[in-house]
């Protein structure tokens, strides 16, 4: 299946990076945080991408027109650096295809602007490019597979240091946790979808709003309850955390 990955958001809530690099290109370790998602669509099989770009979409396009194997790969330098033999590869079996999708464009209009690209695919799969997760993907697909609905996405507990309080009218207040301890799942980013999202789709609305208030109403929407691992990069201290996770190894993802 193919995968859309949308990559054309501004980032506002992560200035330290994104003020100067589009947020999917914001780094865990060597590589971008979107190199690491692709990797992990890649581990299951699915390694046709479609990006949609906006902001800063150049610097996206020139990361992998110059993609430097070497820096995340073994390889063996000899003859004063004219012959390098590399001992591995990441990408070379991607297709990847760059699409301009508009600088202010939401989530719904990238994906309804690459549609073309997604002809003859009954089923493919989108993601908001800034998280990642251990998520058993193909055991979502192949829930998707049988429920026959029209679109599904990976619903997670919320990560973070919030509180969730329940209280009455008055302000009492009956109990207070951790979010992720509560029965709260917040849509994380991960989607499979067939064609027929487009019939639910129209001009200018956002995906998650409108065309999924729309299947809901006909019984087309499916939520994967996902309780592993997931974390999206949305401030400097998300990245932090990535970068502790990659540095000792122990990368879920």
């Amino acid at each position: 299946m193919k995968v859309v990955l949308f990559c054309g958001g501004l980032g506002t809530r992560l200035r330290e990076h994104s003020d100067t690099i589009p947020k999917p290109l914001v780094s865990i370790g060597v590589r971008p945080i979107m190199w690491h998602l692709m990797r992990y669509y890649a581990h299951y099989g699915h390694k046709d991408f479609v990006l949609c770009l906006g902001y800063r979409g150049d610097m996206i396009r020139e990361y992998f027109l110059n993609y430097n194997e070497c820096l995340s790969n073994d390889f063996t330098l000899s003859e004063s650096g004219r012959n390098l033999q590399l001992h591995g590869s990441d990408i070379h079996d991607w297709r990847i295809t760059f699409v301009d999708t508009g600088l202010h464009s939401n989530i719904g209009q990238r994906l309804t602007a690459v549609r073309h690209y997604l002809a003859g695919e009954e089923m493919f799969l989108a993601n908001y490019s800034d998280g990642l997760s251990d998520l058993p993907l193909d055991l979502m697909v192949d829930q998707f597979r049988q429920q026959k609905r029209i679109a599904s996405f990976v619903a997670v507990r919320p990560r973070g240091s919030f509180h969730a309080v329940q209280s009455d009218d008055s302000g009492l207040v009956s109990s207070i946790g951790p979010l992720q301890s509560q029965d709260h799942m917040i849509n994380g980013g991960f989607f499979v979808l067939r064609q027929e999202i487009f019939d639910y789709m129209q001009e200018g609305e956002e995906l998650v709003e409108q065309p999924f208030a729309r299947l809901i109403e006909k019984k087309q929407l499916s939520a994967y309850r996902h309780n592993g691992f997931w974390q999206a990069m949305d401030t400097f201290k998300d990245k932090i955390t990535f970068d502790r996770l990659e540095s000792r190894g122990d990368c879920p993802w």
